[in-house]
């Protein structure tokens, strides 16, 4: 099978430091070429992923990351740059809308981020001739009736994550500097167990700083280290040899990789019973869940849980090879009867008919000018 992968334009594949997408972009490339297939990517230019990239391709825009023009660009390279391959996989949000397909060659999309109602008509009008992926049951569930193919966990190579013994003293937290993903709960979780807290996080975006700035940074005081952003090596050793990983997130997150990442190392996680959570952690074996109030008492009992179970479920459930093999069977299934995937029959001959008649009103017609 030859397999057409096509990413966002903001960030390399892999990503250097954060990019929880990228992450699981590159992990499918290298895992599909791992079992034998071919693969062909559309990302950033100076990417280091071992799949061929399609020439022409930009390098990456980290500071015009969610411009509308930037992504709708790629994506036109991306697709035109497609011919020859059995299926493409777009992970970009509009790509599967815009984008000129190669004739007969289904089109799969991942829903990375929320489904909130203007995600949701988007999905909407994809599902007409693109099979859709949900990565959580909870992401999928917000709007039922956008009509996901198949819901699959992400993966990651767990067994190349080094095993940590948990006996540092201190719980941590990886993430982002914002609200939503419990930054300043960690803080509060953390002093109320009496336990130090050490704070991998990134902080690039305005608003990110500003939130640094203005709430984060006043705060902290000789219980936090504030470590900045981490790379892969240095991240899985402060987990490892966390006693706990604090994920007090205050959203419906649709898929926590990070949880995935400390399970890996043996350490359990400590966390809010919201979004995805409850689908990677296993409350009192691989970690503990509740309200953000009460996370303080549940350091103290993630000391006792077995750190080779936490590891051994990451790689049962999480691993880059169940991801691949998922979505191998997803491919194979599509190729062989694209209704079986939920794609209704002949929708995708009446969109190239639509594609096409837009596209010849557009080499008649000036453009409109597009503001990100």
């Amino acid at each position: 099978m030859r397999i057409g992968l096509i990413a966002a334009p903001w960030i390399p594949i892999p990503p250097v430091g954060y990019g929880g997408i990228e992450r699981v972009v590159d992990s499918l490339a290298r895992g599909f070429i791992a079992a034998g297939h071919d693969v062909l990517l559309a990302a950033a230019a100076d990417s280091t992923c071992p799949a061929p990239l399609v020439p022409g391709m930009r390098p990456s825009e980290r500071g015009g990351l969610g411009s509308t023009l930037s992504e709708l660009s790629h994506v036109i390279r991306a697709y035109d740059g497609m011919d020859g391959v059995d299926i493409i996989h777009d992970h970009t949000l509009a790509g599967p809308l815009v984008g000129r397909r190669p004739a007969g060659v289904p089109v799969v999309t991942t829903i990375h981020g929320p489904l909130i109602p203007a995600s949701a008509d988007l999905y909407r009008a994809m599902a007409l001739d693109t099979a859709i992926i949900g990565i959580s049951r909870d992401q999928t569930s917000h709007v039922p009736d956008v009509p996901v193919t198949r819901v699959i966990h992400h993966g990651m190579d767990v067994a190349g994550v080094p095993a940590g013994s948990g006996k540092g003293g201190y719980v941590c937290f990886v993430g982002r500097v914002c609200p939503d993903k419990g930054l300043l709960e960690a803080i509060h979780i953390a002093r109320k167990a009496g336990i130090p807290l050490r704070i991998a996080a990134k902080m690039h975006e305005p608003d990110e700083i500003g939130y640094f700035r203005s709430v984060i940074e006043p705060l902290l005081d000789t219980n936090e280290e504030f470590l900045g952003e981490l790379g892969d090596a240095e991240k899985y050793r402060l987990m490892g040899e966390a006693i706990a990983f604090l994920n007090p997130i205050q959203w419906s997150e649709p898929f926590g990789l990070v949880m995935i990442e400390s399970l890996s190392t043996g350490t359990p996680v400590v966390g809010t019973q919201v979004g995805s959570a409850p689908e990677i952690v296993d409350h009192g074996k691989t970690g503990y869940l509740g309200r953000t109030e009460e996370l303080h008492r549940f350091i103290p009992l993630s000391a006792s849980l077995d750190r080779s179970h936490c590891r051994e479920r990451a790689l049962q459930l999480f691993s880059t090879e169940r991801m691949v093999a998922n979505h191998l069977d997803l491919y194979a299934k599509l190729l062989e009867e694209p209704q079986a995937a939920g794609v209704p029959e002949g929708t995708q001959m009446h969109q190239n008919r639509i594609r096409s008649s837009m596209i010849r009103a557009q080499e008649t017609s000036p453009l409109p000018t597009l503001r990100p």
